[in-house]
């Protein structure tokens, strides 16, 4: 570090980024705008980066490089909580949650996994859920699973962010019982961080995400294909959200309510153009088997 105390916003891009070659000054910023960073102003404005700063910087930008951390994961540790209120430290939670680009590289060129041996035991097929307690709210069954956007009435404009059913609070059993995982399979899809479940009392609840993962994971394990291989599905978002995220940015510095519901419908509106563009390049790449 030079002799003053502090660096510009442009120094630690210069400091960061042989370490980090993706970094961008706007990227710092939008880090800012989340609540991640506080740097010190000048009175004409400019950010004022200490020591403590850019090490607090360094280890968020490793979160997301290394264990592909959400931005809310990583701000809750900052904040040395979690949801049930205990200590965390700066190290990942789980072990196992980062896959090595290598494996997911490899997952993703690899031929399609053999189908199970016909000995071995079949998932469990689908039951209806059970009865709800008073304080929680059914997962839907899946006869009435939200319908693709091309199957939406046309007057209703659909999203790709729209996850359909809301409102859904399972417990882990009610869980495995609406997608007809076992247990372990779930604590598969738990340990690649496909799936997120939030303490409450002595229970663990999950939302309507975890059950649309849950069903989707249902459906590739018919194929052979476990929780390790759709992983490479959660990287891909993560990235693809990021990106949006710098698109959306000059909205979201705006600081006012019009400028943030326009971020959102930007929001929604690139998402729906990505998945798309992912379904087309997806076709052409497996147009030589006449889909």
């Amino acid at each position: 570090m030079p002799e003053r105390a502090h660096l510009s916003i442009g120094e630690v891009l210069a400091l960061l980024q042989e370490e980090f070659p993706d970094v961008t000054i706007s990227k710092i910023r939008f880090l800012e705008s989340q609540g991640l960073l506080d740097p010190e102003r000048t009175p004409s404005g400019y950010r004022k980066f200490y020591e403590s700063d850019i090490e607090r910087l360094r280890w968020i930008l490793q979160q997301q490089r290394e264990n592909f951390l959400p931005l809310r994961v990583i701000k809750d540790r900052l904040e040395g909580k979690v949801s049930d209120g205990t200590e965390v430290t700066g190290e990942p939670a789980d072990e196992h949650a980062a896959v090595p680009e290598a494996e997911l590289a490899a997952v993703s060129s690899a031929p399609a996994p053999a189908p199970a041996p016909a000995s071995a035991e079949p998932a469990p097929a689908p039951v209806p859920a059970p009865p709800v307690s008073p304080t929680r709210t059914a997962a839907p069954p899946a006869a009435t699973a939200t319908p693709s956007p091309a199957a939406r009435p046309s007057s209703r404009r659909s999203s790709a962010l729209d996850s359909g059913p809301s409102a859904v609070s399972l417990t882990r059993d009610e869980l495995a019982s609406a997608t007809g995982l076992p247990d372990k399979l779930i604590t598969e899809l738990e340990r690649y961080s496909l799936v997120e479940g939030r303490p409450m009392g002595r229970d663990t609840l999950y939302d309507e995400e975890a059950l649309v993962v849950a069903r989707l994971a249902a459906g590739f394990l018919r194929f052979g294909v476990e929780a390790r291989h759709l992983r490479m599905y959660k990287v891909s978002a993560e990235r693809e959200a990021s990106f949006f995220e710098q698109v959306v940015l000059p909205l979201v510095k705006q600081r006012n309510p019009a400028a943030r519901r326009q971020a959102v419908e930007n929001l929604s509106e690139l998402a729906s153009l990505g998945e798309s563009l992912r379904g087309a390049m997806l076709r052409h790449a497996l147009k030589g088997y006449n889909l």
